[in-house]
Formats: C-alpha cells, structure tokens, sequence
C-alpha cells in the first residue's frame, strides 16, 4: 500500500485512496490548531491499518508544523491513548472556541 495521503482542503480533510476507495480524516483548521472531527473507512477497506495510517500521518504533520490539535473522533481518541507520544499536542476539548 504505497499511495500516498493527500491534503484536499476543499473538502476539509486528508484523504487515502486505495483500490477505488477513499478513506479519509476530515478535519477543522483554526490558526495553530487542527480538530479532527471524522476518520471514514469504506468497509472493504477495514481491518487493514488504514485509519491508524491516515492519523499517524496527520499528526506527524501537525506536529511538524508546530500545530496542537482537538481529537473529536472517537477514533482519533482511542487511537491517541495508545500512542501516548502524541499527548503532548492534544488540546482539551473543553476549551473556548475550539469545537465551533
């Protein structure tokens, strides 16, 4: 699985396709925070690491350009309590602001 996970801003969210199918994290760009609202993947797709992909990349690129950001999706959360090493960029939920 060697495609690559582009960046479609017009539709808010970073997309894998992969067999004819489109997985991807939708997200919500403020200035310094990304909220990452929903991981979508086509049920032929499941069970083949294809979430875990599109939320290590998303966070290793958020990370690389200095941004924190809001787990909203369920999946990106329970993701994130595995990976403890992404902690230090989570901002709480609960703040002003950041779930409009």
């Amino acid at each position: 699985m060697d495609a690559e996970i582009k960046d479609n801003p017009v539709r808010h969210r970073y997309e894998l396709q992969v067999d004819g199918q489109v997985a991807y994290l939708r997200y919500r760009r403020m200035p310094g925070v990304l909220t990452l609202v929903h991981t979508e993947v086509p049920k032929p797709l499941e069970g083949k690491g294809i979430g875990a992909r599109l939320v290590r990349h998303v966070l290793d690129l958020a990370r690389s350009e200095g941004m924190k950001v809001v787990p909203l999706c369920p999946f990106v959360v329970a993701w994130m309590k595995r990976h403890p090493e992404y902690d230090d960029m989570r901002v709480p939920a609960e703040e002003p602001g950041l779930r409009a």
